[in-house]
């Protein structure tokens, strides 16, 4: 995974840096940014690396599996966990 070049621009409108700073966080945040430059804080082992990344893959797999289900009998993701959750068999 290399470092992405990102050209996130923002506009600064009336003065309010507040709001453009809020706007630039929520873009860099979408794009992977903070989460890249914490990865690459520290060298991780290619074995480390692997294992992260099967673990990502799986927790993937479980909540596009999740949407899919939900979907299929007509339900948010939330009412759907609310769902399965009183319907287990305890």
């Amino acid at each position: 995974m290399g470092f992405k070049a990102t050209n996130a621009f923002v506009q600064v409108r009336d003065n309010n840096i507040d709001q453009a700073l809020r706007v630039l966080k929520k873009k860099l945040q979408r794009e992977g940014v903070f989460r890249e430059m914490r990865l690459k804080q520290h060298f991780e082992k290619p074995s480390e690396k692997t294992a992260r990344e099967k673990s990502e893959a799986i927790r993937r797999t479980r909540k596009n599996r999740l949407k899919k289900e939900a979907k299929d009998i007509g339900m948010t993701v939330v009412e759907y966990k609310a769902y399965k959750k009183k319907n287990m068999p305890r």
